[in-house]
């Protein structure tokens, strides 16, 4: 048991040495992280239309 509580003693060691980011950091990066997935999500979007009408196509020749 004295080797569980060494343990969360020095995570919080450790989580106290952190940098964590400020609020603004915080949110420009949300923002980008959002705006990447987005991006991606549509371009995939895309893609899986523009793959799924060329096999329609190619099926009713």
């Amino acid at each position: 048991m004295a080797n569980v509580s060494g343990f969360f003693k020095n995570v919080m060691s450790e989580m106290r040495k952190v940098s964590w980011p400020r609020r603004k950091e915080l949110t420009k990066y949300t923002v980008i992280v959002l705006a990447t997935v987005v991006i991606m999500a549509v371009f995939f979007a895309v893609v899986d239309l523009g793959i799924s009408e060329l096999f329609r196509w190619y099926l009713a020749l």
